[in-house]
């Protein structure tokens, strides 16, 4: 506090002296000298707050209407803000049934794809299993062939040899016999 402040504190504490010395002389009485007293203690008691802490009161009103207008300002820019973002979130969820279909659409084709994708694999794999048939089925014939070939030489063979047993007689055998080895010797 400043010296004024303090010499305009003890100057009314000192005129609330007088004043009580000056009331008492006159005999008033009890409840009016009571009366005089609180008013001058609630002077002195409203002169000691101002200037104890008078002026920050004043300048705490304005500060917190400030403050509240900035809070005010402040909320009133928050909901905007929310407003704008429940709009966004508001777009999504329309959005989200449109995203379904696609997704939806996007998996049926990915479906359809892949399902085509096993045929052309399985009719590959069901011709290549043909051709093997095939192909093993001209093998199986052809070792079939050569066996009913090698069976049928056996029988022709069989059959020549007793033909010719039959109708060689044992000089025309040796002699056959002579002739073969001789052609086996030469080559």
């Amino acid at each position: 506090m400043n010296t004024k402040v303090k010499l305009l504190i003890i100057g009314l504490v000192l005129l609330a002296a007088a004043i009580f010395n000056i009331v008492d002389p006159l005999n008033l009485p009890a409840d009016a000298r009571d009366q005089i007293y609180r008013v001058i203690n609630f002077i002195l008691f409203l002169t000691l707050i101002y200037y104890a802490g008078g002026r920050k009161i004043f300048e705490y009103f304005p500060s917190r209407s400030r403050e509240i207008e900035t809070d005010l300002k402040d909320l009133e820019d928050r909901r905007r803000e929310a407003e704008k973002k429940l709009e966004t979130v508001e777009k999504n969820i329309a959005n989200l049934e449109q995203e379904r279909s696609q997704i939806l659409e996007q998996a049926m084709a990915q479906g359809e794809s892949l399902k085509n994708q096993i045929i052309a694999k399985a009719e590959t794999q069901a011709a290549q299993i043909k051709e093997q048939a095939q192909v093993s089925a001209q093998q199986e014939a052809k070792l079939a062939l050569q066996e009913i070939r090698a069976d049928l030489a056996e029988k022709v063979a069989e059959a020549t040899e007793t033909m010719i047993k039959k109708k060689l007689k044992a000089e025309d055998h040796k002699a056959l016999i002579n002739d073969s080895l001789t052609r086996v010797v030469l080559n």
